[in-house]
Order: C-alpha cells, then structure tokens, then sequence
C-alpha cells in the first residue's frame, strides 16, 4: 500500500499529570473528547473536500466528452440516410432482376455499413474512482440515462453490422447461368437487404433520440 494512502491515525495520550478528583478527571475528558471532535471534523473536511475535487474533475471531463459526441452525431445520422438510401436502391435493382432475370440492363449494387464510435472513457472513470457515488443522485441518473442510450445504440450498430455482412454473403456464390436460381437467390438477397433497412431504420431513431439527450444536457449545464 502506498504510504500516502495510509488513513490518518488519531492518538490519544494520558494526562502527564496526576489526576485529583472528579473535577480534574472531567476537565482532561472534556479536553480529551473536544479534540477528538476537532479532529474528526478535520478529517472529515479532508475528505469532504477530496470528494468534491473528485466529483468536479469528473464532470468536466464527462462534459467535454458529451460536447465532443455530439458535435459528431450529425455527420453520424447524414451517413446513416446515406446508407438508407444506397439500399433502397438495391431493393429497386434487385426487384428489376427478379421480374427480368434475362435482362443485361443491370445497375450496380452496393452494400455499405459503417459504425460510428462515440467515446465512453470519462464515464468508465467515473465509474471506477467512484465519483458517481458523490454526486447528487439526479445528475448521476443523468449522465447514466445518456450513456444507456449510448450503449444501446452501438449495440444496435454491431446487429446492424452483422445483418449486412450476412446480406453481403449472398453475393458470393451467384449462380447467373439458371435463370429460376438467380431469381431465387435475388429474392433472398431482397429479404436480407430488408432486414439491415429495418436495422437502420432502428439505428436511425436511437442516433435522434441520442442527439435530443445530448442538446438537452449541454442546454442545462452550459459552460
């Protein structure tokens, strides 16, 4: 253990003197407990003030952090409508081939997913140095309701993610020669494609519901 982590040890020493009678043995135990009560409350001031010191580092660096995800969220939910976008023009693709699966007019697919990160160390902090224990129990549900959601998001982004990787499969064994199997296999793909859309669509409420705690946060604690 580290020696300046030692917890002060409060001594209490006898009286040098020879105590003769009661009204000397209630002056040293006035005089003893009055400075154990200075003592405990300097102790306690001590960690008071450590706490407090604990608990403003801690919200400075989980504003910034706040400050710092949201300033990207709109770039995140532009990309996400941009990844909506792109397969929706793949269902139309693949709805022109399974009608015509003959037909040599064939537009480009593409599938694209991309995650966004949003940073979560100071709130990681926070949770092991123990500052959340010392704050006010309102702001700790605060900052814990807009790091649920956070998590909640990226969660849905890694499904979202897998569901694309499992769609982008589908494309690898094509068989172009039996028109009846191509057809098949485009319905399937069709159903895939549809399955990360629903994905995003999901994505895409939780990035706004995201942006709406984050504005609302920085609105009430501005700097």
């Amino acid at each position: 253990m580290n020696l300046d982590e030692v917890p002060p040890v409060i001594d209490v020493h006898p009286p040098h003197e020879r105590i003769h009678g009661w009204r000397d043995f209630l002056l040293h135990l006035a005089t003893i407990t009055i400075g154990l009560l200075i003592a405990l409350s300097l102790e306690g001031l001590v960690e008071w003030q450590h706490h407090r010191h604990l608990v403003h580092e801690a919200e400075a660096s989980l504003y910034a952090e706040i400050k710092s995800n949201e300033s990207g969220l709109e770039s995140v939910l532009a990309d996400v409508r941009n990844q909506q976008a792109t397969l929706k023009q793949d269902v139309v693709v693949l709805d022109q081939l399974i009608k015509n699966p003959k037909s040599n007019n064939h537009q480009k697919m593409s599938i694209a997913y991309r995650i966004a990160g949003f940073d979560d160390v100071s709130w990681k902090t926070a949770q092991n140095t123990g500052a959340l224990a010392y704050m006010p129990y309102a702001r700790a549900q605060e900052y814990a309701g807009i790091y649920s959601l956070q998590d909640e998001l990226e969660v849905a982004e890694k499904q979202g993610a897998r569901d694309a990787i499992l769609s982008f499969g589908s494309f690898l064994n094509a068989d172009v020669t039996d028109p009846a199997a191509a057809t098949a296999q485009n319905q399937r793909r069709k159903q895939q494609i549809e399955v990360v859309q629903g994905q995003l669509l999901f994505v895409d409420s939780l990035v706004t519901a995201l942006d709406a705690e984050y504005k609302k946060f920085l609105a009430a604690h501005p700097e």
